[in-house]
């Protein structure tokens, strides 16, 4: 057995994968390549489990052959090939646990192809936290779990490509580097060398672009696009993602919510093997009232209440000045959760507050009838006992009302709801739950900057009995103002959104002067595009779908970390590559950046690396 490259790999190439031999190959010569999993001396044999993309299968050498005089030198992760036949296992050795588990080869030849140190943890363990595995992720890659989730996110944009390919798309690529504009998060900036002074910025997405080949006549367009946003991070949002994103020309809401709805039921037919039917459809004020969120999980029940009626006149302070100032009063009821102990609840209130709302008012009935409440003393008691019947209407459980704006009342509740559904596993995770979510508002108010904000972005369109509110520029009628916007919702997650378009130069200048756009500040950041909607504009429209979200979703999964090869943490670092990381003083200066005092001091001092050492 050689340590050095001999015939195999130039000469024997391989016949087989591992994990893809069963009994019907008993007695077949094969020639497999991969990795040692595990390695067992037993008396005068050795096995090895040889794990390659594919799975794992049992070798068995013998050392007392001329051939294999050093199999007692394999160890963990060494990269080996053999050559050998596959013969079923001794009655009673059978692994069921492997799909390779009634066969193992009996090796005539083995070579080694690469020693390996000792990893610092065990592939396919569990148990190693999460920081190792990102920082070794090449190696964390070679579990079963992660090649299995990379294997199916390939499977499953290779059927989107060719689905949309059968709908007439034309798959076309989109520049990375391309123009800074306003709205949505933050642009990761690129300065440019040879224009000093001025920067590229990655996309948050293809938005003007794929509009712009509507306007070239390219009708469908659509792209596995690579996007960049710079913004905080949660478990299921990386600052660079991919998307499916695609436009349509000469559609309105209904055409391309239908090509999408039919992408959905092809692709849960063939990874979850269901027949979705048609998606139902809500608006975004039906779910924000029910759920709480524009997002949810239909898995399980739990929907909001609004208490307003049974919260007049009842001369509690907080109650009264949440009314006089056009809020709400809203709640909620588990009726699952009647003994939960004041402990229990505190966390409660502490989770409406970190979702935003001033407190949490809760009502309790345990399993012996004992109604308490923490505003006993401030409600009449049957106005409190209203409040919980409405709730929860066996007159057992908890329930829980939150008073204040709308959004906030909504996003508390919303919060708890979902707590509630984890924590009492109220959630059937055996099915998936589909919604189109439409009739979003065009615009929202920005407190803080004093103006109006696009809702979805600057591009789309009102819903038709809402286009002169925009047109003739009726700002106190703006949050009136519905979008032909849709969401794609599933399981809690929206994997797809997209709009119809505006397509009218007069109607987009309108919308930029209705967000605060100067005419200089539109020509700066969206002249060329102005112009170009000048040159005859089909009617058109379009949705992106998240790639990494959608994976997650379909590989079973709560982390989307684990459908993406290389991932960052949740402050957008690479723990593997050390990135970001500093740079030279002459990078620097050759791109004419200066850095501000006590920033990058290390960096902008240090020469370039002119080796790595290992």
């Amino acid at each position: 057995m050689s340590k050095t490259q001999g015939r195999f790999v130039s000469e024997r190439k391989r016949s087989h994968l591992a994990g893809s031999l069963r009994a019907n190959h008993a007695g077949q010569n094969v020639v497999l390549m991969g990795w040692v999993g595990g390695r067992r001396d037993h008396g005068g044999l050795v096995f090895i489990d040889l794990r390659d993309r594919d799975g794992i299968v049992q070798i068995v050498l013998d050392p007392s052959q001329a051939a294999m005089a050093q199999a007692k030198d394999l160890r963990g992760e060494y990269v080996v090939a053999v050559q050998g036949t596959v013969r079923l296992r001794p009655s009673g050795m059978t692994n069921k646990k492997l799909a390779t588990g009634e066969v193992e080869v009996e090796a005539t030849e083995v070579e080694i192809l690469s020693e390996a140190a000792t990893p610092p943890f065990q592939i396919n363990d569990d148990s190693v936290s999460e920081i190792l595995r990102l920082k070794y992720r090449y190696l964390d890659i070679r579990s079963e779990r992660l090649s299995k989730y990379l294997r199916m996110r390939h499977d499953i944009v290779r059927t989107v490509r060719d689905f949309l390919s059968n709908e007439m798309f034309t798959e076309i690529e989109t520049p990375i580097l391309y123009k800074s504009t306003p709205e949505g998060a933050r642009d990761y900036l690129v300065p440019s060398r040879v224009n000093q002074g001025q920067f590229y910025a990655l996309p948050q997405s293809p938005q003007t672009l794929k509009q712009l080949l509507m306007i070239g006549g390219m009708d469908r367009y659509f792209q596995i696009a690579r996007c960049f946003r710079d913004e905080d991070l949660r478990a299921d949002r990386q600052p660079e993602f991919s998307q499916i994103d695609m436009e349509m020309s000469f559609v309105d809401q209904d055409d391309i919510m239908a090509v999408n709805e039919r992408l959905a039921q092809v692709i849960w037919k063939k990874f979850r093997g269901v027949d979705l039917g048609p998606i139902p459809r809500m608006s975004f004020m039906e779910a924000m009232n029910r759920y709480g969120c524009d997002k949810p999980d239909l898995r399980f029940g739990l929907e909001l209440q609004d208490l307003t009626n049974e919260s007049k006149g009842t001369g509690f302070k907080v109650f009264d000045d949440v009314l006089a100032k056009n809020g709400v009063i809203k709640g909620l009821g588990v009726e699952q959760a009647g003994d939960l102990s004041r402990a229990q609840i505190d966390k409660l209130v502490d989770l409406a507050k970190k979702a935003g709302a001033k407190g949490l008012i809760w009502i309790k009935t345990d399993a012996e009838g004992k109604l308490t409440s923490a505003v006993s003393k401030a409600l009449p008691e049957e106005k409190v006992k209203a409040i919980h019947k409405k709730l929860c209407p066996s007159g057992r459980g908890l329930s829980l009302v939150v008073a204040d704006t709308f959004d906030t009342a909504c996003a508390a509740l919303s919060s708890l709801r979902l707590h509630f559904g984890r924590e009492l596993k109220l959630i059937d995770e055996t099915q998936d739950k589909f919604l189109w979510v439409v009739d979003f508002p065009l615009f929202e108010y920005d407190v803080e900057g004093g103006r109006w904000a696009a809702r979805h972005h600057p591009f789309t369109s009102p819903q038709n009995q809402h286009m002169d509110i925009l047109k003739n520029g009726e700002d106190k009628r703006y949050g009136e103002s519905l979008a032909k916007a849709y969401d794609l919702v599933c399981n809690g997650h929206e994997i797809g959104g997209g709009s119809v378009r505006i397509h009218r130069s007069d109607l987009q200048a309108a919308m930029f002067k209705a967000l605060g756009f100067t005419l200089e500040d539109a020509k700066d950041k969206f002249g060329f595009f102005m112009e170009a909607l000048q040159y005859g504009t089909p009617p058109h429209a379009g949705i992106a779908w998240g790639v990494d979200r959608l994976t997650m979703i379909l590989c079973r999964t709560d982390a989307i970390r684990d459908v993406i090869a290389f991932p960052k943490t949740a402050k957008a670092t690479d723990l593997m590559a050390d990135a970001p990381s500093q740079v030279s003083r002459d990078q620097l200066i050759e791109l004419g950046i200066r850095l501000a005092p006590g920033v990058g001091e290390t960096a902008a001092a240090s020469p370039a690396p002119t080796d790595i050492k290992a």
